[in-house]
């Protein structure tokens, strides 16, 4: 699948040479929109397509690292010469990583979890160059929602935003109204960190806004 071109020259180089195509290594719609806010459209969306289960007694934030470097690679060694983005968001209790929820009973399992207790959101993003050089950032935030009635519950269940979202909701959405505190990025907890990643593509050497 391909997107609109949204080259940039590179930094101190020719302005008439080319710059290195960008891969978005994830058919996620919502990082896409997130880096439409600072100006980038990727020139092909390539989804790495990795296995995504968690290593026994892995922590949290390997497990995100592990996986964001692993669809980079992934993903790189098909477009030789391009900067290849890749992220991975985990939602943890404590130590536990929660899943991608698939059906409302394992939504239901995760928003019972998550009731009026904090949680951390941590997002890896990798980028790699033109030149196969891999650069990483980990963004860590902390979300705490409100006491969850039944009712809620089942009212976001509803809804149906949870489908295939890490620890079952999103804040983008109607879960937002349910968190009462987060600290940390808000574009993290969407699914792409704009800070680190607005850092990592201008270490390759785009020019952006």
């Amino acid at each position: 699948m391909t997107a609109p071109t949204g080259r940039h020259p590179r930094e101190g180089g020719d302005p008439a040479r080319q710059a290195p195509r960008l891969i978005l290594a994830s058919a996620s719609p919502r990082r896409l929109d997130l880096l439409a806010r600072i100006g980038v459209t990727p020139d092909a969306i390539d989804p790495a397509e990795i296995d995504e289960a968690a290593l026994k007694a892995e922590l949290p934030p390997h497990h995100a690292r592990r996986l964001a470097t692993a669809k980079a690679l992934a993903v790189a060694a098909r477009h030789s010469g391009a900067i290849v983005l890749a992220a991975d968001t985990v939602v943890a209790a404590g130590r536990r990583i929660l899943p991608k929820a698939g059906d409302e009973d394992s939504a239901r399992v995760c928003l019972n979890l998550l009731s009026g207790r904090r949680h951390h959101v941590l997002t890896a993003v990798t980028v790699i160059d033109a030149g196969g050089r891999a650069r990483h950032r980990l963004s860590n935030s902390i979300v705490a929602f409100k006491p969850l009635t039944v009712a809620e519950v089942e009212a976001y269940l509803e809804s149906g935003e949870w489908r295939g979202k890490a620890g079952g909701y999103a804040i983008q959405g109607r879960a937002e109204a349910l968190v009462r505190r987060l600290s940390g990025s808000h574009s993290g907890v969407v699914g792409l960190p704009l800070f680190e990643t607005r850092a990592l593509l201008i270490a390759t050497g785009l020019v952006l806004g």
